[in-house]
């Protein structure tokens, strides 16, 4: 027998589960919209228990399509008009989704960009934000800073996602002095910088020898957390700095 606990907003219900069927007991004057039932093995977040979205056919399809026609102009265009023009939101969604995790960039930014041209579509910040971070990746900074602008001609405002993404990029291309004036960009747009964003600062300036630079950072730390020291604690052991190896 598996026995539940969840908690509601005005208490808690327990629900087991036996072999013989169901036995819930919570206040019965608790909406059921309020319920909700999550599961771990650890203490901490617990992840729901929905599972993730599948792949339609149409939309796997579309994937297989692109990838077989990518080596050609014209047959690339036929799928285009013939499959992607047919999909539903959701599944071209998918489909583009689908591109990213299998880092198929070139056929990802067509895709992108053929979303865009849609009736449907709504300037969406995530997915500029998920381009952005594809982009970054391999160090293609011009495009990244073209999509940068493209976003705010939709009318979209960077946030703090943005810009970390931006800085990471810029990183990754040892475009320290640009990683740093986004970052100084950040705090002048009211975002305070996470600690993923103060991590990737200090490990990447770091390990471009910009000592000065990172303990600048290190300093600011005290103005985003109560506990700095522990934030950087947690960064030094996490990535620890590389020993140089002195040869005699």
């Amino acid at each position: 027998m598996l026995d539940l606990m969840a908690s509601t907003g005005t208490g808690t219900f327990h629900l087991e589960i036996s072999k013989l069927g169901f036995r819930r007991m919570f206040p019965m004057s608790t909406p059921l919209s309020r319920i909700q039932i999550t599961c771990g093995l650890r203490n901490g977040p617990r992840k729901p228990m929905w599972r993730s979205r599948v792949l339609s056919t149409e939309a796997i399809q579309a994937v297989q399509s692109l990838k077989l026609a990518k080596d050609s102009s014209s047959k690339l265009d036929q799928v285009f008009c013939t499959k992607l023009s047919r999909l539903l939101k959701a599944d071209l969604e998918d489909t583009l989704a689908e591109l990213r995790r299998q880092n198929e960039l070139d056929l990802a930014l067509k895709v992108f960009n053929f979303v865009r041209k849609e009736p449907w579509y709504v300037p969406d910040l995530s997915l500029f934000n998920d381009m952005i971070m594809m982009l970054g990746k391999k160090k293609m900074i011009e495009k990244v800073e073209q999509l940068f602008i493209e976003m705010k001609s939709e009318g979209l405002d960077p946030d703090a996602r943005t810009y970390t993404e931006l800085i990471g990029a810029y990183f990754r291309a040892d475009m320290v002095s640009k990683a740093m004036d986004t970052y100084e960009l950040m705090k002048a747009s009211a975002y305070v910088p996470d600690k993923l964003t103060l991590t990737i600062l200090i490990r990447n300036l770091e390990k471009a020898g910009e000592e000065a630079l990172s303990e600048q950072i290190k300093e600011e730390c005290a103005e985003y957390f109560d506990n700095p020291k522990k934030f950087l604690e947690e960064v030094e052991r996490k990535f620890p700095k590389r020993k140089s190896l002195v040869i005699i």
